[in-house]
């Protein structure tokens, strides 16, 4: 397998996660999200596998920041075998009653349009090579909507899944896969922006990001004869 690959929300969490994960079992890995500063933090934290980083500051939802991007990371790696759109965020006044248009064009640009510009700018590379894996962390908010997720949330994260279903319909006859991971809370900064944040006693009864890393990291190690569509995991 061509052990390369791209991870978005590389700065913290599940994304920072899965990056290292990868970079500790020899995978050279591109990390990406808005501030350069903690994707740094992520590549300090991989020790003596820091080399095998490259730091790609980058907004997911900006179609020009996204070609350069892609461009940056082929030149660096030739090609790349994985991606893992784990970037996502929420605004604190997100239920109906609250959402402004700003917030939720903002949040859906950020949790849908940048999966799709990312899975579009590694696709013909994948294509061509008749190989890769794309997982997309979703959220089990996709599979029931909940109020403390609010709407745009939920709307942008089923549409991460019909990403997913898509690329497995289009796509497994040139080689490629994809995989929605449904995780329901995770310990991750995103809480801060709930409209009342978790206490910590209630943070350390949710998934952390480990876990959902581990998840995606059997996912695509998995044979190339095997596609994974979907992970749904909670907490106990």
């Amino acid at each position: 397998m061509n052990k390369t690959a791209v991870i978005t929300g590389a700065g913290s969490g599940v994304g920072r996660a899965i990056a290292l994960g990868l970079v500790h079992q020899g995978w050279h890995v591109a990390i990406l999200g808005r501030h350069a500063s903690k994707l740094e933090e992520t590549r300090r934290l991989a020790g003596t596998q820091a080399p095998l980083m490259e730091v790609f500051p980058c907004d997911i939802a900006d179609l020009a920041q996204v070609e350069a991007m892609a461009q940056g990371v082929l030149s660096a790696f030739g090609s790349v075998e994985a991606l893992v759109n784990a970037a996502g965020t929420n605004t604190p006044r997100r239920c109906l009653a609250d959402l402004s248009y700003a917030d939720y064009r903002s949040l859906v640009e950020t949790n849908m349009t940048g999966a799709y510009l990312c899975a579009q700018a590694f696709l013909p590379g994948m294509r061509a090579r008749q190989s890769g894996t794309i997982v997309n962390i979703v959220s089990d908010a996709a599979k029931q909507a909940s109020a403390k997720a609010g709407p745009a949330y939920v709307m942008s994260k089923c549409a991460m899944a019909g990403l997913t279903q898509s690329i497995n319909a289009e796509e497994r006859g040139m080689g490629i896969r994809a995989c929605s991971i449904f995780p329901g809370d995770i310990d991750t900064p995103l809480l801060g922006k709930r409209p009342t944040p978790p206490t910590a006693e209630a943070r350390e009864k949710m998934l952390q990001p480990g876990d959902v890393a581990q998840c995606a990291l059997m996912v695509i190690q998995m044979p190339a004869r095997v596609i994974v569509e979907e992970i749904l995991l909670r907490p106990r």
